[in-house]
């Protein structure tokens, strides 16, 4: 069960990812969680930063999605805004917004890989479907509060895995 919760890859933040590595690994899609893994949490603006470092994973060849737990609207938004795919009420971890992700891409699972800052959510949806999983630190300390609630579980989770020496 631990492996589910163990991302591929931790990062800090978007610009620690290293591109050349996953097109190496064979990764041509990423999927990419909403809130506060490109945009704060319950906020309609992205930086221009992500925005531009998103447009040139695009140029790069990437073939990207978001795949949001939020409903339609807002995430149709941001997608629209990035000229990309999306799937909104995910329930992740569920396969099925991953799937119809990869679908949308026309990937198959071993292309494709997962960004997201909840390893609940976005790592064990990821890794139960055997995509290439990527962590990311949370952009905001603003969240819902249940994902406030998941995120004391997520420490003591990431205590376990270091201890089982599952993580650096």
């Amino acid at each position: 069960m631990y492996h589910l919760l163990c991302p591929n890859r931790m990062v800090n933040s978007l610009y620690d990812i290293e591109v050349y590595a996953l097109q190496h690994l064979g990764i041509r899609g990423i999927i990419f969680d909403l809130d506060n893994t490109i945009v704060p949490w319950d906020q309609q603006e992205m930086s221009p930063e992500i925005i531009q470092w998103l447009q040139a994973l695009v140029c790069q060849g990437f073939q990207l999605c978001l795949v949001s737990n939020n409903m339609g609207n807002r995430v149709e938004g941001i997608a629209a805004l990035l000229g990309i795919p999306f799937v909104s009420k995910a329930y992740k971890p569920t396969n099925a917004g991953f799937l119809q992700a990869i679908k949308r891409m026309e990937l198959n699972r071993k292309e494709v890989a997962v960004v997201g800052d909840q390893l609940f959510t976005d790592i064990l949806g990821g890794n139960r479907l055997g995509l290439y999983t990527i962590w990311v630190k949370p952009l905001s300390k603003q969240e819902f509060i249940g994902t406030k609630i998941t995120r004391q579980l997520e420490k003591l989770t990431l205590r376990v895995l270091r201890r089982k020496g599952l993580l650096k």
